[in-house]
């Protein structure tokens, strides 16, 4: 079958990888990818959220599956777009309904949904503009830190950790005054949970559901996880404190109870859904929804899970996901992620990439690369995703950084700590 990949990161090479060893695939198309899926199938110099410029290119090529990759066509209605539209309503599209994105597209949405369904979550309120004074007093009551989470997206960065409630406050005021632009005109005010974090995948026809090999990220841009949030410095996968008895938890309080809220909600879901979970005591929590895989956890979970990814989103249309067993590799994986300098602030662009060719053991994922007269240079904050197995972590995190040392390009810059907190 012929398959358009929506999406130009790390995340989206990972995918491009998984999809070109299936025997289904027949061609593959990425848009807009980057000089890595480039190596994979054609890129296409097409927005993804441009949905009539896809549909024209989805007619015009035969494409059969729309494989979305980031949230935002998600949030947009790209599910919906396909749908009603009758020249492209048999087309398969890998992600949900623009219902069922409100998941990931509004943290308030989000907190209602969970509360509704006593799925375990840190108690909050929400507040708009309007509601400044009311806001600030709700802050005033609370125990620092205090969490504040941008309503809409804001490209991984909406959530602020403050640590004293006069910080918190100025913080809140700006989000409301347009920090994060439309993104923060709805702000969330959450307790602060104190635990170990961990994220969790299924891929659910909105029926059924499979769950994939789980990892933990490290977002924060500093050693020893201090300063900003990032999108995401490495993963690991899998969690050794995530035993049975954790899964079992998981499964029965937030996994299960999510699926029947969207069935409620009468929402079609044909795709990923990532649960950012923390651990509080042995009691599992979530922190926040996302409706598509994660990056850079995308990284470690597609190169340990031993099925045919193709295959597993055609189950989801045939109504036959329940059929399929779900391999894993039982070795780890560990990512390091290698950004540009200054990131997650004001970074350059268009810095010349060199030593990809002498990476020997770990898969190279590009994130935020381009192919520039045939030379690869710089193209984002996050540039190059290094992977690596090992018979532990440890171990394949040290194979990730024995390679970062050979990738070079003007400021570079990456976390040498990745899994220290384990």
């Amino acid at each position: 079958m012929k398959i358009l990949l929506l999406g130009s990161g790390g995340r989206e090479h990972a995918f491009a990888w998984k999809i070109r060893q299936s025997p289904f695939c027949e061609q593959l198309f990425i848009a807009p990818g980057n000089a890595g899926t480039a190596s994979l199938g054609v890129n296409v110099p097409i927005n993804p959220n441009d949905f009539e410029a896809i549909g024209k290119f989805v007619q015009d090529k035969v494409v059969d599956m729309v494989v979305v990759g980031p949230e935002e066509p998600l949030v947009n209605g790209i599910y919906d777009y396909f749908k009603n539209t009758p020249a492209l309503e048999q087309v398969r599209v890998i992600g949900p309904s623009k219902t069922g994105a409100q998941l990931e597209g509004s943290k308030a949405f989000a907190k209602r949904f969970m509360m509704e369904r006593d799925i375990p979550t840190a108690a909050y309120a929400e507040f708009t503009s309007e509601q400044l004074e009311e806001g600030l007093d709700y802050i005033e009551q609370q125990s620092p830190p205090v969490v504040l989470k941008a309503d809409g997206l804001a490209a991984g960065k909406g959530v602020l950790i403050c640590q004293s409630v006069e910080e918190a406050k100025t913080e809140f005021r700006a989000m409301l005054a347009g920090k994060f632009g439309q993104a923060s005109s709805r702000v969330v005010v959450e307790e602060f949970l104190d635990g170990i974090e961990f994220s969790v995948f299924v891929i659910t026809d909105g029926n059924k559901y499979k769950r994939l090999p789980i990892a933990k990220d490290y977002k924060r841009v500093g050693e020893g996880d201090t300063g900003l949030n990032t999108g995401g410095m490495g993963a690991i996968s899998p969690v050794l404190f995530v035993d049975d008895q954790l899964k079992a938890k998981v499964e029965n309080w937030i996994i299960s109870p999510t699926i029947t809220g969207l069935q409620e909600l009468g929402a079609p879901y044909k795709g990923f859904l990532f649960f950012g979970l923390i651990k509080v005591g042995n009691a599992p929590y979530v922190i926040e929804y996302n409706c598509r895989m994660g990056d850079p956890e995308t990284e470690v979970v597609f190169p340990r899970l031993e099925n045919d990814i193709v295959e597993l989103m055609m189950a989801l249309d045939d109504g036959k996901l329940g059929e399929i067993e779900i391999k894993n590799d039982p070795r780890a994986a560990a990512t390091v992620i290698l950004v540009s300098g200054g990131y997650p602030g004001p970074y350059e662009n268009g810095k010349i990439i060199s030593g990809l060719d002498e990476v020997e053991g770990s898969i190279v994922f590009h994130a935020g690369t381009k192919l520039e007269d045939g030379q690869v240079t710089t193209n984002g904050g996050r540039v190059i995703a290094l992977t690596s197995y090992g018979e532990d972590f440890q171990k394949a995190v040290a194979l990730s950084l024995k390679n970062a040392e050979k990738v070079q390009y003007e400021g570079k810059y990456y976390r040498q700590d990745i899994g220290f907190d384990l």
